[in-house]
């Protein structure tokens, strides 16, 4: 994991963004592809992981349960895992140190919950403030003990149920996270376990489960609900799986590129999975000129090439039913919304809150420190851009220990009058290495 030593780091952009770049790993894929091949009979390989921190913490957590994860040497972007079989982990000898990894955490206790095995989830200062309880709640269904700290934070120890209990659960929040979690502990759950989603969130779970040969259906209600059902005992196949480029950290490289005068950029290889693409659409109807190009499906998963001119965009009410599909990226949106021409309204943003960050208050205070004129709602924000014009900057970002407020404000310096400093870029590393590099080599200058 990062260490305690802050990594401070100002940005500006003299010129124009040019140039062809990739970005790293999907990380939902990255951390679903080690799991489901750490469960699977025979070796996995996977090729484009995601080498950050949060994705590292996840494999470090199943090799302690058993599985044999490697990275091959001289290819970067090779790793072979040998499974154990659903049901086949073992006991670890010590503490999983989650990092700062909500994901690695909350899937991970899914996927533990139907063994009998006993595991202390453990985290930095960030992960640890962070509540579990939307995932203890379901979990305790099928029978695991949990013992959170209080408020239902890390540290945590799960004890696990096999056999567990299968379960009907109605998720109260949209989360992908939570969903996961009960299809993962129904994966060695006898019979059928079910996840009844009102609002639709990215279904890298479902698509990959059935990819290594789980039993699992997804039906709609009369009420246009998604029910996920899966069998458990289920026996998953070794599979080759080609990670594509993150939508989510793409967002960083396109929103700069929009807003800085002159930019035309085109990032490769990008998963546009329909329940992750959103923050797209929303900056093409705010006037965005983003094309995509190469349109192809790899293992299952739509990817393009994104082309992106500078455009003078229009504030617009975000769409409530797009949260769930680009939750992640409204920090870099609220950039955006900060140079548009006119009022953004983004509401429905309550889980926002609980994020590596409060996101809502840290960008509400960072933007006006900055120059933006930025309202605080409950639920999320009224941003009142300044039509193209620079902001002013010049501020230091507290980013919180939040890798993507720390690359919206990184963003944001490249369209200040003043560069913007980021008073920590280190958590970055949990879901972007190298993204100083990137944006230096689009035409940003990084000090």
């Amino acid at each position: 994991m990062h260490g305690p030593s802050p990594r401070p780091a100002s940005f500006s952009a003299p010129g124009p963004l040019r140039g062809s770049t990739g970005v790293p790993g999907d990380k939902s894929i990255s951390h679903r592809s080690l799991m489901l091949s750490a469960l699977a009979v025979g070796e996995s390989r996977v090729e484009g992981l995601l080498t950050g921190e949060d994705v590292l913490a996840t494999a470090a957590a199943l090799r302690a349960m058993g599985a044999d994860i490697v990275r091959e040497s001289g290819a970067d972007d090779v790793w072979r895992i040998h499974g154990v079989g659903v049901g086949g982990l073992l006991q670890p000898e010590a503490a999983l140190d989650m990092g700062n990894s909500g994901t690695s955490t909350r899937l991970l206790m899914g996927l533990i919950a139907s063994h009998a095995i006993t595991a202390t989830f453990i985290g930095d200062a960030s992960l640890s403030k962070r509540p579990m309880n939307r995932v203890i709640e379901p979990l305790s269904l099928m029978g695991a003990e949990v013992t959170p700290s209080p408020g239902g934070r890390l540290p945590l120890m799960l004890r696990g149920l096999c056999p567990a209990v299968p379960i009907e659960y109605r998720l109260p929040v949209a989360s992908a996270q939570v969903k996961s979690a009960v299809l993962l502990a129904g994966l060695n759950t006898p019979g059928i376990t079910r996840v009844i989603e009102p609002i639709a969130t990215r279904d890298h779970s479902e698509r990959m489960l059935r990819g290594f040969g789980a039993e699992l259906t997804v039906e709609q209600d009369a009420d246009g609900a998604r029910i996920i059902s899966i069998r458990g005992e289920a026996e998953l196949k070794p599979q080759h799986i080609v990670v594509p480029g993150d939508p989510s950290s793409a967002a960083f490289p396109v929103v700069a590129a929009l807003l800085v005068p002159g930019s035309e950029i085109t990032v490769t290889n990008v998963g546009l999975n329909p329940t992750r693409a959103a923050l797209f659409d929303v900056l093409r109807t705010m006037g965005g000129d983003i094309s995509f190009i190469n349109t192809r499906e790899v293992g299952g998963e739509p990817v393009a090439d994104i082309v992106v001119r500078h455009s003078v965009l229009k504030g617009i009410e975000t769409p409530v039913e797009t949260v769930a599909s680009m939750v992640d990226e409204y920090p870099v949106l609220f950039v955006a919304a900060a140079l548009a021409e006119g009022r953004t309204v983004a509401r429905g943003l309550e889980e926002l809150r609980v994020k590596e960050s409060d996101r809502i208050a840290v960008m509400a205070e960072g933007l006006r420190a900055i120059g933006a004129r930025v309202e605080e709602l409950e639920d999320g924000l009224i941003i009142d851009g300044t039509g193209g014009d620079r902001l002013a900057g010049g501020a230091t970002i507290a980013a919180r220990l939040d890798h993507r407020i720390a690359m919206s404000f990184a963003v944001a310096g490249l369209v200040s009058k003043a560069a913007v400093t980021i008073d920590d870029m280190g958590p970055v590393a949990t879901s972007f290495p190298g993204f100083d590099a990137l944006m230096t080599g689009l035409g940003a200058t990084v000090a």
